[in-house]
């Protein structure tokens, strides 16, 4: 039996066309899809929504939310989906689906390009068709696919801008590749029934921690926040010197007295946060802070969002963030 992908379409520079003076815009797509990649039909048969049609940089937490909800309609309906993407944000998207789409039990492929489907050396062609192929026969999670390599989605994250291998997953294996012959992966086991998550809490501060970071700073934004994520040296160092009156720990101590979790990732991608390792670490733990392994900027920023909806109880929170709930940490 012919088997049927939903494709929908966000936006993003795979839709878009030059306009004067050569920037950038979005433009039709369906009719650009029929005419640059009839070879889709050939993979199976194409259910094209248009969702939205918006440069990724426009996309917020309300987006993720409508855009689970349709893929939660529609799985049940297909055999996969395909969902294109801007580039800018796709990590963010990708990690968010993870959370608010447990139980998944069909293959959900993000991808885009970085350039337009109708110009002439566009990669984004070869992403589409790889991207379909994979939501036919790769793993049952949220998955981002570029460049002929299938990442799990709440792993990857941007590291180029004009090379065609945008994305990487810095901490854990591919899940598939596509050249001559394409692998694939097994993925996750489906834990409990297709569900999607109702509600985020967007109320989330990410803090990149620096040298001459005023503390003031953040504990000027502390009262406006609900979470905040921290982007901390190595193995979660920071700065706890009060000498230097640019000591971390007042920032974490405030926190701490107004319920703010605070989740800790590190600046070096290809490492995980071990908060007994160093002073300052072990300093802002005894302060409530969560260690948030190996997890990517937009998993820990994304988690916490729906963390934050799911659990009112810290003990509840603080037991979601520091385990693995869609493959995101080691």
């Amino acid at each position: 039996m012919r088997k049927t992908v939903l494709l929908l379409h966000t936006g993003g520079t795979l839709g878009m066309v030059r306009g004067r003076p050569h920037t950038l815009r979005p433009a039709p797509f369906a009719e650009s899809l029929r005419a640059r990649v009839p070879e889709l039909t050939e993979l199976a048969n194409i259910e094209l929504e248009l969702f939205s049609n918006t440069d990724s940089s426009e996309v917020q937490p309300e987006a993720w939310l409508a855009l689970a909800q349709r893929l939660h309609q529609r799985l049940p309906e297909v055999d996969g989906a395909v969902v294109t993407h801007g580039t800018d944000t796709l990590a963010y998207t990708a990690s968010a689906l993870s959370f608010l789409l447990p139980g998944l039990r069909r293959p959900v492929v993000l991808t885009g390009s970085q350039r337009p489907l109708g110009e002439v050396r566009s990669d984004a062609r070869l992403n589409l068709i790889d991207a379909v192929t994979s939501a036919l026969r790769g793993p049952a999670e949220v998955t981002v696919c570029f460049d002929s390599h299938l990442f799990r989605g709440n792993r990857t994250l941007k590291v180029k801008v004009a090379d065609y291998d945008a994305f990487a997953s810095p901490n854990f294996p591919p899940l598939g590749t596509l050249g001559v012959h394409t692998h694939f992966q097994p993925g996750l086991r489906p834990k409990g029934r297709p569900r999607v998550l109702a509600a985020l809490e967007p109320r989330v501060f990410l803090l990149k921690v620096f040298p001459g970071l005023n503390p003031s700073l953040p504990l000027a934004l502390l009262p406006q926040v609900r979470g905040l994520v921290v982007e901390a040296y190595g193995a979660g160092n920071v700065p706890v010197d009060g000498s230097t009156g640019r000591s971390l720990l007042p920032l974490f101590r405030a926190a701490r007295a107004r319920g703010v979790p605070v989740l800790v990732v590190s600046q070096a991608p290809r490492s995980a946060v071990e908060l007994g390792l160093y002073e300052g670490g072990a300093a802002i733990r005894e302060e409530g802070a969560m260690d948030g392994g190996d997890l990517t900027v937009p998993a820990a920023v994304t988690k916490l969002m729906c963390g934050l909806a799911l659990y009112s109880g810290a003990q509840a929170l603080r037991r979601y963030l520091e385990t693995s709930v869609a493959g995101e940490r080691s």
